[in-house]
């Protein structure tokens, strides 16, 4: 078990702590070592009366546990006194502070809402004087979501967690932090209305822990909002449409105009969610760049966005200006260092120095000479794409690459680039971009970029492609390995040296109109550590092992947080999920790393002991495709992906290509995109090809998984008919 959460030598004051929810705060907080101001007025459920007996008893039972606690009698609106009240007794406060109030009466406002400003208000000089504090509001789910007959509450407690967003903003700098959660717990005040049974599962106990969590100094959450009850605990956000723009420069606003874009105003189809106030106003300060510009968002023929958006299908195909990339040794050193190498690692030295025997140049570097296609204004070149992308706002959504052949460490490479595909996802358009880059006549790498274009949906055309590289999730279990490297402040500074110039990555006041406090990391500089911790944790660092990556963007980094790369193997992929360890929030997802097998002759897939039986079958199809693999594709006319596992664990993995030329077998998974993958063991695989075991029931029994067009598995009978016979 992990160690235990402990609050020595802390000051902690519970408002509402006779009972309920309260009393098990304190009770819990008492238990650990803090020392605990238990404040409750005493008053009957309908918040009439006052009596000590309250408080006094869970001081008492703080004490009987060889806890240190005082008592507390006065209201929530004598702030101070509440205050003065942990001062006298313990000499300190604000590590951390509860707010939690049981009672409901016509004061609900002063009580609840201005009760809390009012404790607050009295602890905030304490907390920045000693450069820590904890508050912790509690709202309710009434609150959040509105309840009927409850208005006056309601109203109170969304109050509270507008007061507590404000408080976790300007405690940051003082290391104070304030959060807020909206906990469902049996109380004096559930109990007349809920089924006992009901009561019993939702006891207090099951949020205190949070509440201790969020209160620990160990705890860097800040302006959280969480949902609590029954053991299970959840964090909301705000989530907000792409919207429409329903005016142009020097016209009116009408509502009639507001109907018609009503269902596109409340698509939530790629939603941003805003985090501060910030991110909030920039839309609208783009909003207004635009309504300058006659550039409408709304899906109108006659506005310059919808033109341009018309326009796009014409532009699947067309190719960009070729461009060529020149490098030595230094641009390959100075990109490891920008993807965070360093010296102090001795296994790093091979990507560093250019005087090391086993010199190499970094897989993911492969990006680098690509995206000169973009940065060069390539795109603004297609036909059928007639916006200006200096104006719009373009989001890099995933990337995909794939290695032929160790890059040179020096040379002179042309990169060939075409427009894939483009995709009306609503809110924005989505262009695939397909780069080949090449050293002479030699493929070396190829590119996907997958390019968000905010607001220029809404065209009418397709939202998906076969042509996309698709992502992956990770297996449901726990990582098989995790890596962690801290970047520097500077991370984003170096990295931009390798030619990703955006101003977003340096210049502060460039990255608050998007709506970043500060200058984000590059997400491809996230893209290179991941890379780089597969490759050390599973490839030795040898750079010829590496095959190809696939990652999503998710949320952005600040130079000097710490990504943290959890890593699932199975066979000769590697799944991953890139995290910044100090929030925990997801930066890369749906991601992999394939890996070529070992020089030495290693198998992709990790062998199993006695071979499998499935092998056997595999020959056959191989030799039946070579036999008749025009006529197999003209009947079934798809991929299919086989995941054989033996005692758990995936043992081989194969490919049949029936949609492409004569058809194939391959050993190994796809580099592209399957029609369907199916997952079944050696054992079950053998028993459905000899018919003994029915596929629709080992399908229903869980023996047979299939992912994609499950349909298209019918067909399989052309290729695996009569096996039994042979």
């Amino acid at each position: 078990m992990s160690v235990p959460l402990v609050f020595d030598g802390k000051v902690v004051i519970v408002t509402g702590a006779g009972g309920g929810l309260g009393r098990e705060y304190a009770l819990a907080f008492g238990v650990r070592g803090a020392s605990v101001v238990v404040n409750d007025l005493g008053g009957d459920i309908k918040g009439g009366g006052k009596s000590s007996n309250a408080a006094d008893k869970v001081v008492e039972e703080i004490k009987a546990k060889g806890g240190k606690a005082v008592a507390n009698y006065d209201s929530v609106e004598d702030g101070e006194k509440l205050i003065q009240t942990a001062l006298d007794a313990f000499g300190r406060i604000g590590a951390p502070f509860i707010n939690t109030f049981a009672c409901i009466s016509d004061l609900i406002h002063r009580v609840h809402l201005r009760g809390s400003f009012m404790v607050t208000r009295a602890a905030w000089n304490h907390m920045k004087k000693q450069k820590f504090g904890r508050i912790i509001m509690t709202s309710s789910a009434a609150g959040i979501y509105g309840n009927f007959g409850q208005a006056n509450y309601s109203a109170a407690k969304l109050g509270l967690l507008g007061l507590a967003n404000t408080l976790a903003i300007e405690g940051q700098k003082y290391n104070i932090h304030c959060n807020t959660i909206a906990p469902t717990a049996g109380s004096r005040l559930t109990e007349t209305v809920m089924p006992p049974v009901l009561c019993e599962s939702l006891k207090a106990e099951y949020v205190a822990p949070l509440v201790l969590w969020l209160s620990h100094d160990q705890c860097q959450e800040n302006g959280g909002l969480f949902e609590v009850g029954a053991g299970w605990i959840g964090k909301l956000r705000w989530e907000r449409s792409q919207g429409r723009i329903v005016r142009k420069k020097n016209q009116g606003m009408f509502p009639e105009t507001v109907r018609d874009q009503w269902d596109n105003i409340c698509d939530f189809t790629n939603a941003t969610k805003p985090a501060n106030i910030n991110e909030s106003v920039a839309t609208l300060v783009e909003v207004l760049s635009r309504v300058e510009t006659d550039e409408g968002i709304a899906p109108n023929p006659t506005s310059a966005m919808a033109t341009a958006a018309s326009g796009i299908s014409p532009a699947v195909g067309q190719k960009l200006p070729e461009s060529t990339f020149s490098y030595s040794q230094t641009q390959c050193i100075l990109y490891a260092l920008g993807v965070g190498m360093s010296t102090k690692d001795d296994d790093h030295l091979k990507f560093l120095y250019e005087g090391h025997e086993d010199f190499s140049c970094l897989p993911t570097f492969g990006v680098i000479p690509s995206q000169a296609a973009m940065m060069d204004g390539g795109l603004g070149s297609v036909p059928g794409l007639n916006f200006d992308f200096t104006r719009v706002k373009l989001l890099h959504g995933e990337q995909y690459l794939e290695l032929f052949q160790p890059l040179p460490t020096s040379g002179t490479l042309t990169s060939q680039a075409r427009i894939a595909d483009v995709l009306d996802k609503g809110s924005g358009a989505v262009i695939l971009l397909d780069v080949h880059t090449y050293s002479g006549k030699e493929l070396l790498c190829y590119n996907q970029y997958s390019l968000f274009i905010v607001g220029a949906g809404g065209f009418g055309g397709k939202r998906t492609s076969d042509k996309a590289m698709s992502t992956v999730a990770h297996p449901n279990r726990s990582p098989d390995a995790v890596m962690t490297d801290t970047t520097t402040r500077d991370q984003a500074a170096l990295y931009r040296l390798s030619g990703d110039w955006n101003p977003l990555h340096i210049d502060p006041s460039f990255a608050a109109m998007g709506g970043f406090k500060s200058p984000i990391l590059h997400g491809l500089c996230s893209f290179g550590f991941a890379a780089r911790h597969v490759l050390k944790q599973y490839a030795n660092n040898d750079a010829s092992r590496f095959k190809s990556i696939k990652v999503r963007f998710v949320k952005p980094v600040l130079p000097g947080q710490s990504l943290q790369t959890e890593m699932w193997k199975e066979g000769n992929r590697i799944h991953i999920q890139c995290k910044v360890k100090e929030s925990g929030a997801v930066v890369l997802s749906g991601a992999y790393v394939d890996l070529h097998a070992a020089a030495d002759g290693s198998p992709q897939i990790l062998p199993e002991a006695g071979g499998l039986k499935s092998e056997l079958v595999f020959a056959e199809i191989g030799r039946r495709i070579k036999d008749l693999g025009a006529e197999m594709v003209k009947k079934v006319n798809a991929v299919f992906g086989w995941e054989i596992t033996k005692g758990g664990n995936t043992a081989a993995q194969w490919t049949i290509d029936l949609k492409t030329g004569a058809g194939a077998l391959h050993k190994g998974p796809y580099s592209g995109k399957t029609d369907v993958t199916i997952t079944v063991s050696d054992d079950d695989f053998m028993e459905v090809v000899q018919g003994k075991l029915n596929p629709q029931k080992a399908f229903f029994a869980g023996k047979l998984k299939v992912r994609g067009n499950i349909m298209l598995s019918q067909k399989l009978e052309v290729i695996l008919k009569d096996y039994a016979k042979l």
